[in-house]
């Protein structure tokens, strides 16, 4: 809910299902039926809304069910919009989603070079990547990675090992993140050593995806 701030977007997109006339232009049918493949490849351009650092944010939104009608229009435009994105556009591609494990058993991260767990220094968090772990692995997500939040401890990085689960950093407790959103701004705009940090995992991310990429034959770049 909070992203756009985050990224120091000020006006945020609306959600791509508010828009039922372009869905049903695209995916509708008549009778009920759906197109399975839609047009999508200029939705990024022209609903995709830009933040300070050059980031485009679009935001997908859900799909109601009671009294909405046939929502297969609906998940079928979001689900090729999310195939180009990630098989197509040559940009990266970052899917913010839901805290939890709710978006595995639903298949919509299939496709990804790599998987990123937010992972915080406790027991149930702990717990939580060790599901998420073993789901992604089920729907065919090979690789898993993970970001310590609010620091970390030896307890937590030994655990995430033994569940081979690679750490590409810690985000440090900083109160400059507090201020940032406080004044509802982008936390690059901030910096902090939590920033800082956050830069440092970004070079390690580009890495690990390199090195996969590479060693499923394509070009590292």
């Amino acid at each position: 809910m909070n992203l756009a701030s985050s990224l120091g977007v000020d006006n945020p997109p609306r959600p791509l299902t508010d828009f039922k006339n372009l869905i049903q232009e695209r995916a509708g049918t008549e009778g009920g039926a759906f197109v399975y493949n839609p047009k999508v490849d200029d939705i990024v351009c022209k609903y995709g809304v830009l933040g300070p650092d050059g980031v485009r944010m679009l935001v997908m939104g859900t799909v109601d069910r009671g009294g909405s009608g046939c929502m297969c229009p609906a998940s079928a435009f979001l689900r090729a919009l999310l195939r180009h994105l990630m098989l197509k556009e040559k940009s990266a591609v970052i899917l913010d989603m839901e805290a939890g494990i709710e978006h595995l058993g639903r298949g919509t991260t299939r496709g990804m070079d790599l998987m990123i767990v937010v992972v915080e220094p406790g027991a149930r968090s702990l717990e939580t990547a060790e599901r998420i772990k073993n789901l992604s692995s089920e729907i065919g997500i090979k690789n898993l990675a993970a970001v310590i939040n609010k620091g970390g401890s030896e307890k937590v990085n030994e655990r995430l090992e033994e569940l081979g689960i690679e750490v590409l950093g810690e985000i440090p407790f900083d109160p400059k993140l507090m201020q940032a959103d406080l004044e509802k701004r982008a936390p690059i705009e901030v910096g902090g050593k939590a920033v800082d940090a956050i830069v440092k995992i970004k070079e390690k991310l580009l890495e690990v995806i390199g090195d996969i990429r590479e060693k499923n034959g394509g070009e590292k770049k």
